[in-house]
């Protein structure tokens, strides 16, 4: 019987990962792509690895108080696709170039998605003139991070890395 519990949780636990997974891959997919204009952060921390700590500016729009709880805010998509705050989501209906943003409350401040944006040892110079953050918003405003954008939104980051060359050729398929 106890093999048989041990089972089932593992099995139940798996599909909640796996849920989750797709749903972010989904997300990744078919997500609005939205850039969210960055407030000034302390770069990095040496304790967690190489990473950039993030705020975004429309989190800075938001005041707190001990009456904030979790939901939506209202932003304004412009032709480039850069969002900024509107209103705090009253229910009113959303006008043709809004969308709603997902937030929790977290010790009275206001947290969209990630606060970090982690990357690979040595590559810091590449993130250096970050000033928005790319996101993907499903039609529940749900946010993922996917890569950080300059002043002019151009994509920062190295370009694709290639696997090291093989000391000894692969063997011919016959």
């Amino acid at each position: 019987m106890r093999k048989l519990i041990i089972l089932l949780a593992g099995i139940a636990i798996l599909a909640v990962v796996n849920y989750s997974i797709y749903k972010k891959e989904q997300l990744l997919a078919n997500g609005r792509v939205v850039f969210l204009e960055l407030a000034p952060v302390d770069p990095r921390s040496l304790m967690q690895g190489d990473y950039m700590a993030l705020r975004f500016r429309l989190q800075n729009a938001v005041s707190p108080s001990s009456s904030l709880r979790d939901g939506h805010l209202v932003v304004a998509v412009d032709s480039h696709g850069v969002a900024t705050f509107r209103r705090m989501d009253n229910g009113t209906a959303l006008a043709a170039d809004e969308l709603k943003l997902f937030y929790r409350v977290r010790a009275n401040q206001v947290k969209l998605g990630t606060n970090a944006f982690f990357f690979q040892e040595g590559d810091e110079d590449y993130y250096r003139r970050s000033r928005y953050g790319e996101a993907r918003i499903d039609n529940n405003g749900q946010l993922l991070l996917t890569g950080l954008r300059d002043e002019n939104l151009q994509k920062l980051g190295p370009t694709i890395r290639h696997a090291p060359a093989l000391n000894h050729p692969l063997p011919k398929r016959k």
